[in-house]
C-alpha cells in the first residue's frame, strides 16, 4: 500500500489506519520546496512510527512554478478561514502529488494508494473534493500499463467526509502522538506553529470540539 505522507496530521492518521489494516507501507512525501519544510522531519518521524518499509523522500521544486503562498514568496494569511480558495492553494498539488504515487505503485506493483484529502475542513482547496478523488482513480486505469492490463487501482481517502475533530479523535483511538505532526503554513523561527494560519485555526479548533488535549506547541 502507498501511503501518500505529507507529515500532517491526516496523512499521519492515514498512515496509522494503513498499519491497523496490516498492510505493508510505502511511504511518499514530496519535498516541494515549500516554506513549511519542518513538515518533512514530521513525515520521517510518522514512518518510523508505523513501521514503513520504504520512505521515499522525492524533491520536487514547485517554487519554480509559484503561484502559492507556500512555494513564492506571498504572505501567508492570517485573518481567518474564508469561503475562497485561499493564496496557500499550491496550483495541481494534489493531481501532481497522486500522479508520482501512481507511478511508484505501478512500480511496486501496489494497487493501493491512500491520500489524507478531506472534503469538509479543506480549506476550500478544489483538489479534496470527493469528484476530484474519483476521477483520477478513472484516470488510472487509463494511463498506465497495469491499468490497461486490467489492473484496478484504488485511491483510498479515508478521512474524505470526517470532521477535523473527527480526525483527532481518530489519531487518539490508534494511539498515534499527534505533536508528530505538522499542520502550520508559516512556522515561527523557534520551530512553533503560528495559531493563525489557516491550517493552524482548523488544527485547534479540531481538537478543541474533539474535547481532547491538543499537543501542538503555538507560538
Amino acid at each position: 500500500m502507498i501511503v501518500l505522507l505529507s507529515g500532517g496530521l491526516d496523512s499521519m492518521v492515514c498512515a496509522g489506519l494503513a498499519r491497523e489494516a496490516g498492510a505493508r507501507i510505502v511511504a511518499l512525501t514530496v519535498d516541494y520546496n515549500q516554506r513549511h519544510r519542518v513538515e518533512l522531519e514530521s513525515a520521517a518521524r510518522i514512518a518510523d512510527f508505523v513501521g514503513a518499509a520504504e520512505h521515499i523522500v522525492l524533491p520536487l521544486d514547485l517554487r519554480r512554478f509559484g503561484g502559492s503562498a507556500l512555494t513564492a514568496d506571498i504572505d501567508v494569511p492570517k485573518d481567518g478561514v474564508g469561503d475562497d480558495i485561499p493564496v496557500t492553494y499550491v496550483p495541481a498539488r494534489n493531481l501532481i502529488f497522486l500522479s508520482l504515487t501512481l507511478g511508484l505503485a505501478e512500480a511496486r506493483r501496489a494497487q493501493d494508494i491512500v491520500i489524507g484529502v478531506n472534503a469538509l475542513d479543506y480549506s476550500g482547496y478544489p483538489d479534496c473534493r470527493p469528484e476530484f478523488i474519483a476521477g483520477f482513480e478513472a484516470l488510472a486505469r487509463l494511463a498506465t500499463r497495469d491499468g490497461d492490463k486490467g489492473v484496478d487501482f484504488h485511491i483510498h481517502a479515508p478521512l474524505q467526509h470526517m470532521s477535523k475533530a473527527d480526525i483527532a479523535t481518530e489519531a487518539a483511538r490508534l494511539g498515534m502522538d499527534a505533536g508528530m505532526s505538522w499542520s502550520c503554513y508559516d512556522p515561527t523561527p523557534e520551530g512553533l506553529h503560528c495559531g493563525q494560519c489557516d491550517s493552524c485555526r482548523l488544527r485547534r479548533k479540531g481538537f478543541a470540539d474533539a474535547g481532547l488535549a491538543d499537543p501542538t506547541r503555538y507560538a
